[in-house]
């Protein structure tokens, strides 16, 4: 069981990254979503939770990523829970995991999620949607949301900064926005920081999303690809922005690259 104190940082966390997931992939609720991590990670604690994995996902067959075998309980009839084994989903990072968990929602059956407009509706959805078998599944994480006072995250406007400049406009280039998805023009490379003079990444370290993406595996990510602004950075008249692999060039020497 975890601490108070681990509770309160397990929170502190994961929220903000699920409000500017939440936001900016269209969903008015984020706060169901942080108790949903709360309850299936037991606020990050359980073992599933070292392969940053927070909400339980399995693999599912259109998984290709890597996965872990791992045991967990089912109730498949109401009082009575069935001990399972089962593959699910493995992540490089709390916050390639929270990307992740907006993913797997982007299903046909979860569609009605983005129209939910309070915890309490998003959590019946989920349920009903067929996310978990517990048949108090809504009222716990009601009151996760309850007792940590998550609806707080519902407001987007009182979203945690990013970055200290959480949009950047010249007057010769685009304007980009922390939270918005844009899709690349061409093929670019992922480096590790703001500017051609930090090294590139290799396919190896890039998420596990983005290797999906990068079919000659040589680090970048193909024409086409859509990702989300994390932090942008003006450099010199360049504009780069961060999406969860790395930094992007998105302007740069008078060209637009990603819109």
């Amino acid at each position: 069981m975890a601490t108070a104190a681990q509770a309160a940082n397990f929170i502190a966390t994961i929220g903000p990254l699920v409000q500017k997931y939440a936001k900016g992939s269209g969903y008015k609720i984020a706060s169901t979503v942080i108790a949903q991590a709360c309850c299936e990670s037991a606020f990050g604690t359980c073992a599933l939770s070292k392969y940053h994995n927070y909400f339980g996902m399995k693999c599912g067959s259109a998984w290709k990523g890597p996965s872990v075998n791992m045991t967990t309980k089912e109730e498949y009839q109401v009082g009575t829970l069935t001990t399972i084994k089962d593959n699910f989903r493995v992540y490089n990072s709390m916050e390639e995991g929270v990307a992740g968990y907006y993913g797997f929602i982007s299903a046909s059956r979860y569609a009605n999620l983005k129209t939910a407009t309070t915890p309490r509706e998003y959590a019946e959805r989920l349920k009903a949607d067929g996310y978990a078998t517990s048949s108090t599944y809504v009222n716990t994480l009601m009151k996760i949301v309850e007792t940590y006072n998550l609806a707080k995250f519902d407001d987007f406007s009182a979203e945690a900064p990013v970055s200290s400049a959480p949009s950047v406009n010249t007057n010769k280039g685009p304007t980009f926005k922390v939270g918005n998805n844009y899709t690349l023009g061409v093929e670019l490379n992922v480096r590790k920081g703001p500017g051609t003079n930090f090294a590139k990444k290799s396919w190896n370290q890039l998420t596990v999303d983005a290797k999906r993406h990068d079919k000659d595996r040589d680090g970048a990510l193909d024409p086409g690809t859509v990702v989300t602004c994390l932090e942008v950075k003006k450099v010199g008249a360049n504009i780069w922005i961060r999406c969860p692999s790395g930094w992007l060039a998105a302007y740069f020497n008078g060209k637009i690259y990603i819109e």
